[in-house]
């Protein structure tokens, strides 16, 4: 039996019925090879659906991994100019995208999964979840400069970042290191606010995101999350205690 094609996305968990909506219209959904359109109605069972390339399932398992991106990797599933994506560094053989983006030469903490739903909470402005990210600056910030960051950073375009927590790590000649938490996250907005106040950022690890925690995991390392850790990611209540579940880290070459 057909149902429009966004309504099959949504049941797939890849994402809201809005956000499949938004799938669509942007083209990243094909139905036997040819792009899908918005209110198409599809069969899961004779037709082959397609999002980015690769085939839905009409039911799959959710899976949900903790990759620390190296820098030089895109927080993508295509490549562009022969750049390795984050997707190369998990050779698992599921359908997983990540859960926001971090920059080109950022890197740190970045979650894959194919539960579009829970991706979808993730990301929304509204909910604010927590990013912890370790900056290193060109230079110690004076009182002056952490006061404005702390207060929030008008630029010269009128974009308008909130405020953030910013804490000096180290101290002493090359103490550069600044923690940064945000419940905000617009386009490079540490690495622009940093630009306003005179500073240069030349390094950034996210090492926090939505109560998920890097770890021990080096650069190019994954690992999928515990069955606590994906509890707390959904906001469900604690229990007694419980196995770890599937905890799995695979190391590999830089880029």
């Amino acid at each position: 039996m057909g149902m429009r094609v966004q309504k099959v996305l949504a049941q797939a968990g890849v994402a809201s019925r809005r956000a499949s909506e938004e799938l669509v219209r942007a083209g990243r959904v094909r139905v036997n090879g040819k792009p899908a359109v918005l209110g198409m109605v599809v069969d899961p069972a004779t037709d082959a659906i397609e999002l980015d390339g690769l085939p839905l399932a009409a039911a799959e398992a959710l899976h949900y991994v903790v990759l620390n991106k190296p820098p030089g990797v895109l927080s993508s599933l295509q490549s562009q100019g022969g750049r390795p994506t984050v997707r190369d560094l998990v050779p698992l053989e599921l359908r997983l995208f990540p859960v926001g983006r971090l920059d080109l030469t950022s890197e740190g903490l970045l979650l894959m999964t194919n539960d579009g739903a829970l991706a979808q909470k993730l990301t929304h402005p509204r909910y604010g979840h927590e990013k912890v990210y370790q900056v290193l600056l060109d230079r110690r910030p004076s009182e002056s400069q952490l006061a404005a960051w702390q207060q929030g950073v008008l630029l010269e375009d009128g974009t308008r970042f909130g405020p953030a927590r910013v804490q000096l790590r180290e101290r002493g000649a090359d103490a550069g290191w600044v923690e940064v938490t945000l419940r905000e996250g617009q386009k490079r907005q540490i690495r622009r606010t940093a630009e306003r106040l005179g500073l240069r950022v030349r390094r950034l690890i996210r090492t926090r995101f939505a109560g998920l925690d890097l770890g021990e995991l080096a650069p190019g390392q994954w690992r999928e999350l515990s069955e606590t850790e994906l509890r707390r990611l959904r906001g469900e209540p604690r229990r007694g205690r419980v196995p770890s579940g599937r905890h799995r880290a695979e190391k590999v070459g830089h880029p």
